[in-house]
């Protein structure tokens, strides 16, 4: 039996929690991505900027985006622009966001250029934490703690 711990907003761990998802989709990504950063919290998100110049970005009310870089750095809300919503919800398996994203390429699939908000990130303890919980747990072991 595994007991259900829940991260306390705002804490170190939970800023980080992300970060094993996020890990496994840049390894899934491969030399494709250049870098990657967190930016802000409320809501936690990252970007992964790509070889092509473009970049795509996750945020935890609506998953994942691709567009075209404006700016961004690290610790700093990146601005984007001609974007498509790869779809498929906040956290799809990491192996399904390099199919998301050529879809979003080719403007296919289940890519859109709305915006869905599948959450807010006022909303605490709706589950979406236990979730991202399972690839802390899934890295435990594997790697190290990261800070984003």
């Amino acid at each position: 039996m595994v007991a259900v711990k829940h991260v306390e907003p705002y804490t170190d761990e939970w800023l980080t929690q992300p970060a094993f998802y996020l890990l496994q989709v840049v390894d899934l990504l491969g030399a494709e991505v250049v870098d990657w950063w967190a930016g802000p919290f409320d809501p936690r998100e990252a970007t992964l900027r790509l070889i092509d110049g473009s970049a795509l970005m996750w945020d935890e009310e609506s998953g994942w985006r691709l567009g075209r870089l404006i700016s961004g750095e690290r610790g700093r809300r990146a601005i984007l622009t001609d974007i498509r919503y790869l779809g498929g919800g906040l956290l799809p398996r990491p192996e399904r966001v390099p199919e998301a994203l050529a879809d979003a390429r080719r403007g296919v699939g289940g890519s859109t250029a709305f915006r869905p908000c599948y959450r807010s990130y006022r909303h605490r303890r709706d589950g979406f934490d236990l979730a991202l919980a399972e690839y802390v747990i899934s890295a435990a072991g594997a790697m190290a703690p990261v800070r984003m």
